[in-house]
Formats: C-alpha cells, structure tokens, sequence
C-alpha cells in the first residue's frame, strides 16, 4: 500500500474515526440523521427473511407489502447487500439485540453459500425473499451480484472474530467467476446472463454505478480479471448546469460503488487521472443546480428542495435524472438524490434533507424514514419505500458521521489488493 496517500491509509487502518472531510456535524443534525438512520435500519430488519436475509424490493411507508410482491415475495439482491451493511451499522450502534443480529447475519450468508440460487456464483437480480428462487424471469445481474458481494465483504471484516461468518463471506466471494462475466472481444464486463438467451447485449462501457463492480472483479482471490479492465470503460466528462464532471448516469450511479469504495485522495492512471470522490461531489452539486436553474418552471425547486433519481411519479416509474434527458424533470422530488451524497457534499444535502422534514414530514416521513419520491406542488406522494434508496442514504449519513463503513469494508486485504494494483499507475 506504499502508493496510498498517508491520509489514506491512515483512514483506513482507524487511526482517525472522521472521514476528514471538513464538516463539523451540529449536535441537532446528528440527532435528525440518526433518526432516519435507524428508521433505515428497521426496513431491513423488519421486511427481510430472518433465515435467508433477502430482502424485499420494496413495501409500503408504513411497513404494509404491495399487492402482488406479497404473493412473490419479490426481494432484491442488490438492497441484501445494504441489508448486510446496515446490520453492521445497526450491531455497531446498538438499534437492536446485538446477538441476534449476529445471527442474522450469519444464517444469510449461510444461506447465500449454501442454498440461493446461483450461476457460476452470479445471483439473479429478484429473487423469492423465503427460497431464494428466480422470480419475474429476471437476469443474473453483474451490478446486483457486485452490491450483495460489497455487504458479504463488509460483515465479513466486521464480524471477523465470529467462527462463521468470515468463512460463509468467503466462499460467497472467492466463488463468483469474474472472467465468465468478461467479453473478451471488447475487453467489457456483461450486465447479465439468462437461461433462455445466454448474455445480455448490453455491457458496461462506460463509467456508471459499475466501479464496485470492476474493483470487485480485480479484487477476486480466485477468478480475478486483469487490472486493465478497470481501465477499459469509457470515462466521458459531460457539461451539466455550469459544472465539468464524469458520468451520464443519474446521481445514484455516483453513489453506489463509493458508498463502500473509499477514494478520496485517490486518483487512477493515465489515460483518466480520475478523482473519483471529488467528481462525485460536482455531480451533486451540478444535479442541485440543474433543479435550481428549473425554477420558472418549478418554482419549488430552491437551494433547499432539490434532487432527483430514477423512482416512481405521478404518471408512474420514471428513469430521470440523466444529464442527457434533463427535460423529462416534472418537479417531483427524490429525497435519496440528497441523502446517497451526504458523504460528498453535506453542506448542501443535508440542510435539504432537513427542509424535506420540517416542512412535508407529516405526508413524506414515516415508520421508515423519507419515501420514494413526492412532488411538492402538486402534494403527490408515493406511498412506496424502495430498499436501495433507504439503503444508499444510511450508508451514505453513516460514512459521513463516522466513515465505518468505507473502513470495515476498505480492510479486506482483496480490496486493498485491487486498489493498490488500479492505483498503482498513477504512482
């Protein structure tokens, strides 16, 4: 790790607890973000298998399942991965019994070892939340099998002393076949497999929320791809509202890897020479200012009401949110657009998040923190919570209150290997 910044690493071996990102958190602010914290938390703990820990996609905000997912069961792969996180956070911070908590974590990976449906260690994206089967004919997904792999690597360094979990963590991990997943005419890794059809067309060629799944990739101890596929995806800078950053994807897509991927200091090799944390930071506030220059339309949106990301509207699901169609924003209102950045950019999401409380708390906050989406002129509200979104902004508030879980996560020694080896090039 000699190529690390000393902060970096210093970071990373728990020398210093705060992420050190200059932002002194207000005892009142703490408070608010441990109240939705928790409220997080409870999502998973309650509407999760307590036998396999799948967790359903989503529910309604007062904890109530949603027609046909109660028949199916219909969980998601990618929000078990924030639920294994979120039960380190929860076992850190004591939101519930700590021993059975223990033991959930342990039967899910028990289970995700030994008895979910798999190919080649690939997860299939939805899935049955008390058998684990494939449900809705969905694909085996790449980024869904990354983000469940970031929460099995994460209870694995935090439960490290436990006689199970580090091995069940393992055997998930060391089992996926990277290279499988890798087109090697393009040099790109796949989004996804199905029975019926073989591989997806579509590929990861360029930089979204796919970075965790690269790092991963990089970072197998068994079927490990070469380094350079870290560099074979297109970095294009884009122009949105007077900012320069990298990404065409929605602000989750700045989210998602670094929510375990700690990478500020951090820059890659030629050709890039990318600081990834610090183009996240511009994405955020390019996304506040992109709502800001919508005002005469929306006359909501202000330095305190901002934030959009695919979710549902009034006119249902609406994949918003992307610099290339920012004409399709209706005003509605995404309040994980600002809670997945508070670790970038908290000065300006966290007084959003605050603003969303104070005024549309009695109709948008609830047994589980914010829901889905709301539109504050209109006063539509989505009776849904998605587990992905309250999963980005715990792990997202708890990175930066105490930056554990970019520590629990960033001291796998297979982590610290594929970082070493990435940035090394920029040495």
């Amino acid at each position: 790790m000699r190529r690390f910044s000393r902060r970096h690493f210093l970071f990373l071996a728990g020398v210093f607890t705060a992420p050190g990102q200059g932002f002194s958190i207000e005892q009142s602010d703490d408070d608010f973000l441990e109240d939705l914290s928790r409220r997080a938390f409870l999502f998973f703990w309650e509407q999760s298998d307590p036998k396999t820990g799948l967790v359903l996609d989503r529910v309604r905000g007062n904890g109530s399942e949603i027609g046909g997912y109660r028949h199916l069961n219909a969980a998601s792969t990618a929000a078990t991965g924030f639920y294994l996180t979120a039960f380190c956070i929860g076992h850190q911070r004591r939101w519930a019994d700590r021993n059975e908590i223990r033991e959930r974590v342990r039967s899910c990976l028990m289970h995700l070892a030994y008895s979910q449906e798999h190919v080649r260690g690939w997860f299939y994206h939805f899935v049955n939340r008390k058998d684990g089967g494939r449900i809705w004919n969905s694909e085996v997904s790449s980024i869904d099998t990354a983000l469940l792999l970031a929460g099995v690597i994460t209870a694995q360094q935090y439960f490290q002393k436990d006689p199970f979990i580090p091995l069940f963590a393992a055997q998930v991990f060391e089992r996926v076949d990277f290279p499988w997943m890798l087109d090697e005419r393009t040099g790109c890794l796949r989004m996804g497999w199905k029975p019926e059809t073989g591989f997806l067309r579509a590929e990861w060629v360029d930089y979204r929320e796919n970075a965790i799944l690269h790092m991963l990739a990089v970072a197998s101890p068994v079927h490990p791809v070469p380094t350079r596929c870290w560099y074979g995806f297109e970095r294009d800078q884009i122009e949105l509202a007077g900012y320069r950053f990298v990404g065409r994807g929605p602000i989750f897509t700045h989210q998602y890897s670094q929510a375990w991927l700690y990478l500020r200091g951090l820059r890659d090799g030629p050709p890039f020479e990318i600081d990834y944390f610090q183009n996240s930071v511009t994405a955020t506030y390019a996304l506040r200012a992109l709502c800001l220059s919508l005002r005469g339309i929306y006359p909501s949106f202000s330095e305190n009401l901002w934030g959009v990301s695919p979710s549902d509207s009034d006119i249902g699901y609406v994949s918003w949110g992307e610099p290339a169609s920012r004409h399709d924003i209706d005003g509605t209102v995404v309040p994980c657009a600002a809670g997945g950045s508070l670790m970038f950019a908290p000065e300006i999401c966290l007084p959003a998040l605050r603003y969303m409380h104070s005024e549309f708390g009695e109709y948008i906050y609830g047994r589980y923190g914010f829901v889905d989406a709301f539109h504050p002129l209109t006063l539509w509200v989505n009776p849904d919570v998605v587990g992905i979104n309250l999963g980005i902004t715990l792990l997202s508030a708890e990175n930066l209150r105490t930056g554990n879980v970019w520590r629990w996560f960033g001291q796998s020694s297979d982590v610290q290997r594929a970082i070493e080896q990435i940035f090394a090039r920029a040495g």
